[in-house]
């Protein structure tokens, strides 16, 4: 753009959190971390949070006095969530003189449901591997002029954000007991950020690095034929972004295959620095939209989900969730395809994409920082309206239980 500056601050990625993500969420809603009295802080994503859950099988085999077996499936003790079967929907029942034959569906412990916890002693982990993207345009609106020239050199400035990633995430759980299990998480990113502006070349930076840490804990609440409920909280720690404090509740009431459930996310974020945005520098000059001038923000988010099991191998998981971001409010839709072919081993494949976006027509803050033209620190120049903002996101999810 203007002067040619170079890019260094990208977009903070927020959750949905992915996952606690839940699973996770970019662009406009994010930012960088800055002191306004210094330059911006370098970017990184938040993630979004997974925790999931159901069904697992025994089978009991007893012999008649004829000799002939009979096979039947008898559902765990341990917990009252093994409701949902893998396949089909009936059972058959042939009566004669002598025997009553009984065919049942074999039940499993489904990895990638949406409450799946590991039960005691046991380990689970699911390593997601994702491509994130967002982008919104932007025009910038100069209205404090330059002191040593007085020219409004930005006004009229168009350009469009853009902010591409690769991020490999890891979370590993433990059941103390059956309802209450630990996590600990981390995620590696390799990010591309971006401004193309219209009129002059691209400002551009990449970085890669182990960008977030955090530990949890799940406890389940509730667990019967037909209700099941989670209470989970989070600490999640973003390199020079921000420490993150998130509690999540989720309730689910089985339907024959399927888990119809809501939740409740809420999200405390302590901000390194006294703003987070957007920004860019150079050698001798900053640029940085801000899209709050403060060291914390809020995020609130709900939404309404529903599990499938297709048949004996194969499910299905879509979500809806609207949230309140600090400064703006988005509405995005999550679907989960997944193929689990025995009790220890799953795979998902997801798709995320939001829908509406508050975000588009508003106006933020426009900082520069230009010592040789009279501008010692960042000063409040105008503002950069945003419009069109975007975000989507694919992976995939290997599932282990062990």
């Amino acid at each position: 753009m203007k002067k040619q500056i170079a890019l260094m601050v990208s977009a903070v990625a927020l959750a949905s959190v992915m996952p606690a993500y839940s699973a996770t969420n970019s662009g406009a809603r994010a930012g960088s971390s800055a002191n306004l009295s210094a330059a911006p802080a370098t970017r990184t994503r938040q993630n979004v949070n997974y925790a999931k859950y159901q069904t697992r099988s025994n089978t009991a085999t007893y012999t008649k006095q004829d000799g002939k077996n009979i096979y039947y499936t008898q559902p765990s003790n341990r917990s009252e969530m093994y409701k949902q079967y893998a396949s089909g929907g009936s059972q058959t029942v042939r009566t004669s003189r002598s025997e009553t034959v009984r065919t049942e569906l074999k039940r499993k412990y489904f990895l990638a449901h949406p409450f799946y916890q590991p039960l005691q002693g046991k380990f689970g982990s699911v390593t997601d591997l994702a491509y994130n993207t967002s982008s919104y345009d932007l025009t910038l609106n100069q209205t404090v002029a330059t002191p040593s020239t007085g020219l409004y050199e930005l006004t009229g400035t168009e350009g469009t954000w853009h902010a591409n990633q690769f991020a490999i995430k890891e979370d590993l759980s433990y059941g103390i007991t059956d309802r209450i299990a630990i996590m600990g998480m981390l995620r590696y990113e390799v990010n591309e950020n971006k401004f193309d502006w219209k009129t002059d070349s691209d400002d551009k930076d990449t970085d890669n690095g182990l960008n977030l840490f955090g530990l949890g804990a799940q406890f389940r609440i509730v667990d019967t034929a037909d209700w099941i409920a989670e209470l989970s909280a989070y600490f999640q720690h973003q390199k020079d972004v921000a420490n993150n404090y998130i509690a999540e509740l989720k309730a689910g009431y089985k339907v024959s295959r399927s888990t119809i459930y809501g939740l409740v996310r809420g999200q405390y974020l302590d901000i390194d620095g006294d703003a987070y945005g957007n920004g860019v520098e150079g050698d001798t000059s900053a640029l940085f939209v801000a899209y709050n001038v403060d060291n914390k923000a809020f995020y609130i988010e709900g939404g309404l989900g529903v599990f499938s099991v297709l048949d004996e191998d194969w499910t299905l998981n879509v979500e809806g969730i609207f949230g309140h971001y600090d400064w703006h409010d988005q509405f995005s839709i999550k679907g989960e395809i997944g193929w689990q072919p025995n009790d220890w081993f799953a795979l998902g494949l997801y798709a995320r994409a939001s829908l509406y976006d508050s975000a588009n027509g508003m106006k933020r803050d426009l900082y520069w920082n230009e010592p040789a033209v009279g501008f010692n620190g960042f000063t409040k120049m105008g503002k950069a309206e945003l419009e069109n903002n975007q975000e989507m996101s694919v992976g995939l999810r290997a599932i282990f239980q062990f």
